[in-house]
């Protein structure tokens, strides 16, 4: 498949690794096949263990890993980092011994950030790549989209979106979300905080799709039920431009802006939004989706100082890193201020990337916890990922630590409040996963597989 791209990150990606490619070896003869055999394992004797396994993952079939990555569409930007933190964290498990000591083949393919297109990568995927999953969907739409075909074709598909269509339970038994937390576990446990520090009377500003339906509905529940009030909803197509038009929607008492844009013109919202109030303005909470690849020292954000922003994963470092932060950060090629580390002006989606990485993770525990050697295990696979309780935090899982909700399919982790000071965003609240719990609305492992 082309790549698109400008060439300037195609260079960059190709420097940091994210063109992962697995050759394929030519056939042996038996009489090759076994002299190489027999010299493998006499290196083995010599080398260890360590050696075996890496042969052994050598000469067998490699897990097929479908990558359904938004390269063009609005969700390019983050397609790019999801990438390139796939690409590093298959790497990585490759130079430990691969799954079940059988290397990692990530197959690409571009839906366009588009729900049909979507469903037409993940058919691919089942019948042509032959892949053994199918992982990586961001946009709600596209996954919401996608999904059913998964389920149909009996594919594993494994995404990392953030919206409840997964937790919900209204998708299938083959579809799962387990290394990102989903929008009604983020808002509910940040709601008691925005409403004690920052205001009641929200005025919120989403993507008019499944997405931003998410929060609309969820948040302003949340917010309720601390006493606040959604004094005005604006949805906005997420193909818009421009948006200088919805801004005198926002009513005049309103004490806090809840703001979650995506997109290509995240720059050009919230630099309108700036010149609309100027330095007058209600208070600022937004979701770092509206910021995600975008410098907070850019020209017009002045603005957002002192304004607050939700992370899941927080862009800057910090003064005192955690070594598995640190560990993270080098192996996808991000600095301490969330930049690639060949480019300061390139800004990672880093509070979302995370989750390709975590993923995978997941999915090499569940498939060596199911003793996973091909299509005829997908129940196994299902099953043993559905069993999963827990996740701890470390270089597999650098975000933090995690629950996991088998009926429901959904992990539960920290959420992070960050306030903008000078350009940088410094955390001033993290939740417990405890307060983004919420019952389970049905249960997965009661569908048939």
């Amino acid at each position: 498949m082309a790549d698109n791209r400008p060439k300037k990150h195609q260079e960059d990606d190709a420097m940091n690794g994210s063109k992962l490619i697995v050759p394929k070896k030519p056939g042996l003869s038996r009489r090759k096949a076994i002299k190489l055999m027999g010299a493998g394992a006499a290196a083995g004797l010599a080398a260890g263990p360590g050696f075996v396994r890496y042969a052994q993952a050598q000469s067998s079939e490699p897990i097929r890993i479908g990558f359904q990555v938004h390269r063009t569409g609005i969700g390019a930007a983050y397609g790019r980092w999801y990438e390139r933190t796939t690409t590093a964290a298959a790497a990585l498990i490759n130079e430990q011994g691969g799954i079940n000591g059988r290397k990692v083949e990530i197959i690409a393919e571009d839906d366009g950030t588009d729900p049909g297109r979507g469903a037409e990568v993940v058919e691919k995927f089942a019948t042509q790549h032959k892949c053994d999953v199918g992982f990586g969907t961001l946009f709600s739409h596209v996954v919401m989209g996608s999904a059913p075909r998964a389920g149909e074709l009996k594919l594993p598909y494994y995404v990392v979106s953030e919206g409840h269509h997964v937790a919900s339970t209204g998708l299938n038994r083959y579809t799962f979300q387990p290394g990102i937390t989903d929008v009604k576990s983020q808002v509910i446990a940040m709601a008691p905080w925005i409403a004690k520090n920052v205001g009641k009377k929200v005025c919120m500003i989403y993507p008019d799709f499944a997405f931003g339906h998410d929060h609309r509905d969820y948040f302003s529940a949340a917010i309720k039920a601390q006493g606040g009030d959604v004094n005005a909803l604006i949805p906005i197509p997420p193909t818009e431009s421009s948006f200088t038009r919805y801004f005198p929607q926002i009513p005049a008492d309103t004490e806090v802006i809840y703001h979650v844009m995506v997109g290509p013109a995240v720059l050009t919202f919230v630099k309108e939004l700036g010149e609309h109030f100027g330095s007058s303005h209600p208070a600022l909470f937004g979701f770092i989706d509206s910021l995600e690849a975008v410098d907070l020292k850019s020209p017009g954000l002045e603005f957002l100082e002192g304004s607050y922003l939700w992370e899941a994963y927080p862009r800057f470092a910090g003064a005192s890193p955690k070594p598995h932060d640190t560990f993270y950060r080098e192996k996808v090629g991000v600095d301490a201020n969330g930049a690639s580390v060949s480019d300061a002006a390139d800004i990672s989606t880093f509070s979302h990337m995370f989750g390709c990485w975590e993923t995978l993770f997941i999915l090499k525990r569940a498939m060596e916890s199911a003793g996973y050697q091909g299509p005829a295990d997908k129940a196994k696979l299902i099953e043993a990922t559905e069993a999963m309780t827990s996740f701890a935090e470390g270089n597999e899982h650098p975000q933090g630590d995690k629950q996991f909700n088998g009926k429901i399919h959904q992990c539960f982790g920290h959420q992070n409040i960050t306030q903008v000071k000078s350009g940088v965003a410094e955390v001033v609240y993290r939740t417990t996963i405890e307060e983004g719990l919420y019952e389970p609305e049905g249960d997965y492992t009661k569908m048939a597989l």
